[in-house]
């Protein structure tokens, strides 16, 4: 039942990162500098990348629990909520006075379909491994991770590739520090964007990033690239195109974050690799024709009818 902790049962996916409260406004076209435009609609939603890949996978049906630090404020108290609402597991959140979700302001220019997200997350803490049983933590079948706090999802990862559990990772922005690489070796399932992949490789091919980016510790590499689909290998063999879904975009806040869910809810299945990549496209297409992500994230019966009705070889 959503909203109810229940820690002796069975986890699917236990998730570590970012957690977001996202304002958007909708606009018709982003302004230029030193310009005014009006607002066509605005809403309030929780995102992160962690915490719209633990939404999207608790309503395609799995069991997610949540790893990480909130505040006591307004902020935390929305995020807390809207996670509780699915049914998200936070028997293993800790509260600090001075902790806050990230704050976001997300601009989306109606006429582009693209947005640009301005972000504050300097009060944002991470997993603390002090509250964290590992025992318990070995109980599940996939762990998601992101790049924030760095400290805390080294040490996650670590149990995770001890105990054997497969790591989805989710990685943004430029990444330099040590810590990094230490996450990078730790990550055996890694799904990167095309503009991470980009800066990381320092190729635009992502046919060439996805090989760039494989090695010995890997299971899979995956690199999404929106409306042209993405590219994915495992095994070292070679990479393989997946077309995108074609539906009708709204907006694309938060459809990578949905991929990193549904790719997890497929991999605990025990879904074969095409059978993830394709259900992981298909969560994330939907997603794209509502506004928001974390509010159009699918059902497994919405993915399951995508799939029967636009087959994507």
């Amino acid at each position: 039942m959503a909203g109810i902790l229940v820690t002796d049962a069975p986890i699917d996916i236990v998730g570590f990162g970012a957690v977001a409260v996202d304002d958007l406004i909708f606009v018709d076209h982003y302004p230029p500098a030193d310009a005014k435009t009006a607002v066509r609609h605005r809403e309030r939603q929780c995102g992160g990348l962690a915490a719209t890949a633990l939404v999207a996978a608790a309503r395609l049906g799995a069991h997610c629990a949540y790893c990480g630090t909130l505040g006591r404020d307004e902020l935390s108290q929305f995020a807390e909520r809207c996670l509780r609402c699915e049914g998200i597991d936070l028997s293993r959140l800790v509260r600090h006075d001075n902790a806050q979700p990230i704050h976001s302001v997300i601009v989306i220019d109606q006429a582009s379909n693209t947005r640009n997200i301005f972000f504050d997350n300097h009060r944002f803490g991470g997993p603390d491994p002090a509250s964290i049983d590992p025992v318990w933590l070995r109980r599940a079948q996939v762990l998601l991770i992101d790049h924030l706090c760095l400290d805390g999802m080294v040490w996650a990862a670590r149990v995770g590739r001890d105990a054997q559990i497969p790591l989805v990772a989710d990685f943004e922005g430029d990444q330099d520090d040590l810590r990094f690489a230490e996450l990078m070796d730790l990550v055996d399932h890694l799904i990167v964007s095309r503009d991470f992949a980009v800066n990381l490789t320092g190729t635009a091919d992502p046919s060439a990033a996805v090989q760039a980016l494989w090695s010995s510790q890997r299971e899979v590499v995956v690199v999404t690239c929106g409306a042209e689909g993405g590219w994915y290998m495992d095994d070292a063999q070679e990479p393989r195109h997946c077309p995108a879904f074609p539906v009708h975009v709204l907006d694309t806040t938060g459809c990578g974050d949905v991929f990193h869910g549904a790719y997890a809810v497929a991999l605990s299945k025990g879904l074969d690799l095409s059978e993830r990549i394709r259900y992981a496209s298909a969560a994330a297409a939907l997603t794209a024709t509502g506004l928001g992500g974390q509010t159009t994230a699918p059902t497994h019966e919405m993915v399951s009818r995508l799939l029967q009705e636009k087959f994507v070889p």
